[in-house]
């Protein structure tokens, strides 16, 4: 198990209001070579750990790398645990950022890279050095810390971009794609790491990721962008908490339109798919017995029937296949 970090340290002042928004957008639009890339992004983000989600071109690094001040916005505005992005070096300093792909320095170690960043990140040299220590062991690299980064494996060098990134106990964390390149072990063990610091209750998080799994496991919250626009933004809490259920049926008989009818006469909200095939979302109260009746009284064969309860990737492809999103992209 990895051994804890300590609570952050206080490089950067608290901001003025009590419980500021983890990131705060108002209109934010970025281009980038004359391109537009987002397009007048507004939404304020509560959680504390939250994934950022949507296909490959959606803007998502894009986002990121407005957020952490590389890129300046066209137009609007953003702001980070209550401070604007164009804070300066003391509000970037309660900020980490893991890349996606590796930025490591030739012939260091992993302790001697380590100290550079967080001494860069305002810390003094000698707390910089026993902070990197600490991270080092945290993801499990302690015995390795000597050896030069060059030398390490990709899932050591993944580890390594998640030590660097907290080393000097930043108050929001921006992963780009953690579990990149990891074998299963690896990733189960980034996701336990992920995990802890969300625990901890010292650091807020933004996880940028491919793997819906992932983010099903760490966040509670979400952002899902397509095409530069906002398609989605979820509680995901709450969405857990709402326990719809779904049923995936595919029906035979000339009885099947009647037996839609007297599914949505239940409350059941049904959607039908070439094929005989069909979807239904159970509302409260509802056993999943009341469509085999509905089909026998009905005369229908059910020739496929798969229940299970909303998962992001439901929350996903809605979001992906909205009539909203459609037409914010057109």
């Amino acid at each position: 198990m990895p051994v804890s970090l300590p609570p952050p340290a206080p490089t950067a002042a608290a901001p003025a209001a009590a419980s500021p928004a983890t990131i705060a957008m108002e209109g934010l639009a970025v281009q980038l070579a004359g391109r537009p890339i987002l397009h007048g992004l507004t939404c304020q983000l509560h959680g504390r750990a939250i994934g950022l989600l949507g296909p490959n071109g959606a803007g998502k690094t894009t986002l990121i790398h407005t957020l952490l001040g590389f890129y300046r916005p066209s137009a609007g505005s953003a702001h980070l645990l209550g401070a604007p992005i164009a804070a300066g070096a003391a509000a970037r300093a309660a900020i980490g950022y893991m890349p996606e792909r590796d930025a490591f320095i030739a012939r260091m170690t992993g302790v001697q890279f380590l100290r550079l960043m967080g001494e860069l990140s305002g810390l003094p040299p000698d707390t910089a050095l026993e902070r990197a220590h600490e991270a080092l062991f945290f993801v499990g690299l302690g015995e390795a810390r000597y050896r030069p980064l060059e030398s390490y494996s990709s899932g050591m060098k993944q580890m390594a971009k998640l030590a660097q990134a907290v080393v000097h106990g930043p108050r929001l964390l921006f992963l780009d794609e953690p579990t990149n390149g990891l074998d299963p072990t690896a990733r189960r063990r980034m996701i336990q790491l992920i995990r802890a610091l969300r625990a901890s209750g010292e650091t807020r998080f933004l996880l940028s990721s491919h793997l819906l799994h992932d983010v099903e496991e760490c966040c509670d919250e979400i952002l899902i962008l397509k095409d530069g626009r906002i398609a989605a933004q979820c509680d995901l809490e709450a969405e857990r908490r709402t326990h719809r259920r779904f049923v995936f049926v595919e029906t035979q008989g000339e009885g099947a339109p009647a037996f839609w009818a007297a599914l949505q006469q239940r409350g059941c909200v049904c959607a039908t798919a070439p094929g005989n095939r069909g979807k239904i979302i159970l509302p409260e109260g509802l056993d999943a017995a009341e469509i085999f009746r509905a089909a026998a009284a009905h005369q229908v064969q059910l020739r496929r029937f798969e229940y299970k309860r909303d998962s992001l990737e439901e929350i996903f492809l809605r979001a992906m296949n909205s009539p909203a999103a459609a037409a914010g992209a057109a």
